[in-house]
């Protein structure tokens, strides 16, 4: 028998479509259906025809039964575009199989969607197989945290350096982002870096070893682009800056600055000389400086002082006086040691480079 033969009924089912008297228009879409697909070739002429009438009766028909043609549709190269345009703004149910994967779908048809239409359409579409950036960029602008999630850890989506910067910002102040934003491939390493202070070990963990793979060239240009990000002024000042940074620099000045003087800033509660000088070790701003201290974040501090080649028992001293609080502190100050003494050197360095951004960008 001839595959031709499903096609030959084309003319009696357009007019069974048309005859508005017809009593099983779904049964009538189905055979429509099978006789598009059934249709070994088809004239410009029959797939216009094709489109025009499944549209009229897809408008017909129940939800389940526009899902199940949707469905039908969703993956064939050749569907009829106007259909599946259709199907691509109807309630989410009937348009997530074509948003998810039809390639009848163009950039302008997904922004569109995109533009107009809820969160669980914004999913569909961000876990096409590839997404451009213009459409991800009206995700980014308009998703939920669910949404951009979704988009996050679907390495097919392209995100413009705007949409990154956008997208790490939300992350940073939700938990639930934290991970498919570290594990993002594409996400530019300057704000992967932004990440660390804000993640949980496992993930800092990720990132220092990104860190120590990354091509060198890879690493100068990530540090171009973090630069014409920063922002040259992260915050006030204490009051007492001045002063304390006028003693440090007499300090530096007659080659007093040593690691062991940051210990007795320490010890003696002089906070702001304390983070001037370990600005000025580890060359960092005093904002990154502050927000490693501030925050209690010995990881961190591991990373500054293992880059600056400080000894081990110094940085225990360290972790222990800014612990003295706690009623651990000595336990945990020796959990950190061992965690120090296991942080690779080089990529320590290089995740220090990242932290150097901001004190780059205030000389400039």
């Amino acid at each position: 028998m001839s595959d031709a033969a499903p096609a030959s009924r084309l003319p009696d089912l357009i007019a069974m479509a048309t005859d508005g008297s017809s009593e099983n228009r779904r049964k009538l879409l189905r055979e429509l259906t099978e006789s598009f697909f059934g249709a070994p070739t088809r004239s410009a002429a029959e797939d216009s025809l094709y489109d025009s009438v499944l549209v009229t009766l897809a408008a017909d028909m129940g939800t389940a039964v526009r899902a199940e043609l949707a469905a039908r549709f969703a993956t064939a190269p050749d569907a009829p575009a106007s259909l599946i345009r259709r199907l691509a703004n109807d309630e989410a149910a009937v348009a997530s199989a074509v948003l998810r994967a039809s390639p009848v779908l163009t950039d302008d048809d997904l922004l569109s969607v995109v533009r107009s239409q809820g969160q669980e359409h914004l999913r569909a579409v961000s876990i096409r197989p590839t997404v451009s950036e213009a459409v991800s960029d009206v995700i980014v602008e308009r998703g939920d945290d669910v949404t951009l999630g979704t988009l996050l850890r679907n390495d097919g989506a392209q995100l413009s350096r705007s949409a990154s910067e956008t997208a790490v910002e939300r992350a940073k102040a939700n938990p639930a982002l934290h991970e498919a934003t570290v594990a993002r491939n594409a996400l530019p390493p300057d704000l992967l870096n932004d990440m660390y202070f804000v993640v949980e070990a496992r993930l800092r963990q990720q990132i220092l070893e990104q860190n120590a793979r990354m091509d060198p060239v890879l690493l100068e240009t990530a540090l171009a682009a973090g630069r014409a990000r920063v922002a040259t002024n992260d915050g006030a000042l204490p009051a007492d800056y001045s002063e304390c940074l006028a003693y440090v620099d007499e300090l530096r000045a007659a080659g007093q600055l040593t690691p062991q003087m940051l210990a007795r800033f320490l010890r003696s509660g002089g906070r702001t000389s304390f983070l001037i000088a370990l600005s000025q070790l580890a060359d960092i701003d005093f904002h990154t400086a502050s927000q490693i201290v501030e925050r209690r974040d010995l990881d961190a501090l591991a990373v500054v002082c293992r880059s600056a080649e400080l000894d081990r028992a110094l940085f225990l001293t360290y972790a222990v006086v800014l612990l003295n609080d706690d009623g651990d502190a000595m336990g945990k100050a020796h959990a950190y040691a061992r965690m120090y003494a296991e942080l690779a050197p080089e990529a320590a360095q290089r995740t220090l480079r990242f932290w150097r951004m901001r004190r780059t960008a205030q000389a400039a």
